[in-house]
């Protein structure tokens, strides 16, 4: 019930907001052309016009206020199924988050996703009876899994039934890591979450099972980002879990930033243009500042683990990176050159890296594809 009156109050202020002022710009345009050429005769009609309009969108603005309420209380009763109960219920509030994240930390803490370790679609507390019992077979070798915008922990089991299997699970049962897979809210700031990953693995460290050996990082698209943002965190533990990355992997991340977050962007700028289309730009500009941060990736001075072997995933919908369309698309998200980090002009990122190109393939099948398993495993032996 809570989250239909979340959808409630935005719907209010995005939808509803959007139509009556592309209406009112319409309406002016039109009076005025009128008035111009009659003399001013529509006034009347238009003083009529306005108020009438008013008057709808405030019964309608009040209306949804009414209904939102209703919803709210009905959850205080302990009405309706919460988000978090189902598969889907859960990938509802990870793209709600990734879309207004930071506006829900602020306005709606109770449906902003925190930085976490997950298990069967639940939290995990990071204390040592907990890990204990969540991890019974917990081993030396740590496989830190992180989702990209709008995803959650569950998005690792894609086509898990066709290929055997998740990274995670296969892993565990043919290399004997054991997997770890967090949640976080992307709608927040990428160096926000990095310093959130980075004192969750420190707390969760504290209280592993057993000694940690080494740690592998593997994130799918702004994962990677935020991966790499914890690794530039210096925290106060007195042994950084930094210490013991071996290898960072990255499927599809953005590291040049990302062309769609640019479209946006530049088309903001042209519905601002003309009063008819400006209330429109209203959507795209609610966008999250996790989205925001997507247009250029991270900051060049971030530095990475001189110790860590890094490996670097990117797909293309051509069999070519070098196709048109793979040049201009990309895996439908990200391109190739930002995937691994190779600008145009200027220095490799990553020059001792391992690539690895997935042709055929769109953005969201790196979050499982056998030839990636495949090259995971080489690079985790």
């Amino acid at each position: 019930m809570g989250a239909y009156a979340l959808a409630s109050e935005y719907a209010d202020q995005l939808l509803v907001g959007t139509v009556r002022d592309v209406h009112t710009a319409f309406a002016k345009r039109a009076f005025g052309l009128a008035n111009h050429a009659t003399g001013g005769s529509a006034r009347i009609p238009q003083a009529i016009h306005d108020s009438l309009s008013r008057t709808l969108y405030t019964g309608i603005g009040a209306g949804i206020t009414a209904a939102a309420a209703g919803f709210r209380a009905a959850e205080r009763r302990g009405l309706g199924a919460r988000l978090e109960t189902g598969a889907g219920g859960r990938h509802v509030l990870s793209v709600l988050n990734g879309f207004i994240g930071d506006r829900l930390a602020e306005e709606h803490p109770e449906f902003a996703i925190p930085m976490s370790v997950r298990l069967r679609g639940a939290d995990v507390p990071l204390d040592e009876a907990h890990l204990a019992a969540a991890f019974p077979h917990a081993t030396q070798n740590l496989v830190v899994f992180l989702h990209g915008l709008g995803e959650n922990d569950d998005s690792w089991n894609r086509r898990r039934d066709e290929h055997g299997g998740s990274y995670g699970s296969r892993l565990a049962d043919e290399a004997g890591w054991t997997p770890i897979y967090l949640r976080a809210n992307t709608g927040l700031s990428i160096a926000h979450n990095g310093v959130a990953l980075a004192s969750l693995l420190d707390e969760m460290l504290a209280a592993w099972p057993t000694d940690v050996r080494r740690i592998a990082l593997v994130g799918h698209s702004m994962g990677g980002l935020v991966l790499r943002a914890a690794c530039a965190v210096v925290t106060d533990a007195g042994a950084p879990w930094t210490l013991l990355v071996t290898n960072v992997v990255t499927l599809g991340t953005p590291h040049l930033g990302a062309p769609l977050e640019r479209t946006v962007n530049v088309g903001a700028r042209v519905l601002g243009i003309l009063p008819e289309s400006a209330p429109f730009r209203r959507i795209l500009e609610y966008r999250s500042v996790g989205i925001l941060n997507l247009r250029q990736g991270l900051a060049a001075d971030v530095q990475h683990l001189p110790h860590a072997r890094y490996h670097l995933v990117a797909a293309t919908l051509a069999d070519s990176h070098r196709h048109p369309v793979s040049e201009v698309l990309g895996d439908l998200f990200v391109r190739y050159p930002s995937a691994v980090g190779r600008p145009r002009w200027g220095r490799a990122m990553f020059p001792d890296a391992d690539v690895l190109h997935v042709p055929g393939t769109q953005h969201f099948d790196l979050l499982n594809h056998p030839d990636v398993y495949t090259a995971m495993k080489v690079w985790l032996a």
